[in-house]
């Protein structure tokens, strides 16, 4: 794994988020893109930037990400040996020539105030996420969420690499608002508040090709505009203790129909009401 599990669980525990995991080897990490190749040139990059959505029930090679031995590995010191899948997506962000063709208005970045940069990237409906924490959209309790990215490239500052507030997991469910610049990724829009992020305790995390990172449901993280020529993939992955259970939530609203037990057993079955008939 590159990395003790006693390790993995202190970081885990005191920061919120481990990063820079390694995951593929370089033959796994050429399969898993040459098989995103073939989605891309099938559906286009307007579908595959983010609504490839729960498809490790679709792919088979999708679904042996989710349980690769060293994926499960890390999961498992974290949560304990019973763990299910809860949900899978997809994220890409496209280089930013291929959604500025033509604006002149398109600041290269060489060219432009580092400090009034990634304000006017967004102003200009850039694709980005918004600082959020992942809780606010699962309506479940009983047990954490840990969210996997899993680097399909080289996930670097200008490509809009994660960013993180370090121990702010342990701050609780902070309020959310409708996001002020267009371009949020996130399904419904939402950010946290500007006055509530610590913005100085802000973190990159860098991932090269086939490296991982996971992060509490409660860490609070971001990231920025795709601004190089670069794209940035990643496969997000959220897995929760066997012993977590959906709750109803106006709120938080969220149907779990794609949940997979991937590590022990689940003698509870808390989300087989919700599982889809195929």
């Amino acid at each position: 794994m590159g990395i003790e599990k006693a390790e993995v669980q202190t970081l885990y525990e005191k920061q919120g988020y481990v990063t820079s995991i390694p995951i593929l080897s370089p033959e796994e990490l050429q399969e898993a893109r040459d098989a995103f190749a073939e989605l891309e040139r099938k559906l286009g990059e307007d579908y595959t930037s983010y609504s490839l959505h729960n498809v490790h029930m679709k792919y088979d090679w999708v679904m042996a990400l989710t349980k690769h031995p060293r994926v499960l590995e890390v999961i498992t010191a974290v949560l304990g040996p019973d763990v299910l899948l809860l949900d899978s997506r997809f994220i890409c962000k496209y280089p930013v020539s291929r959604k500025t063709q033509g604006r002149k208005d398109i600041i290269p970045q060489n060219q432009e105030n580092e400090g009034q940069k990634n304000k006017s990237d967004k102003e200009n409906g850039l694709p980005y996420v918004a600082w959020h924490q992942d809780m606010k959209y699962w309506g479940l309790d009983g047990g954490p969420v840990v969210s996997v990215w899993l680097a399909l490239d080289d996930s670097q500052e200008e490509n809009g690499a994660l960013q993180v507030i370090p121990g702010s997991h342990c701050s609780g469910l902070l309020p959310h608002r409708q996001a002020k610049c267009a371009g949020n990724m996130l399904t419904v829009n939402q950010e946290i508040p500007e006055e509530l992020v610590e913005k100085e305790k802000s973190l990159l995390c860098p991932l090269f090709a086939g490296q991982m990172s996971i992060h509490d449901g409660l860490l609070v993280h971001a990231s920025d505009p795709n601004t190089s020529g670069k794209r940035r993939c990643g496969f997000v992955i959220r897995y929760v203790p066997t012993a977590a259970y959906p709750i109803q939530d106006l709120e938080r609203p969220r149907q779990f129909h794609a949940t997979v037990v991937v590590s022990g057993h689940d003698k509870y079955n808390h989300f087989s009401s919700q599982k889809l008939v195929i």
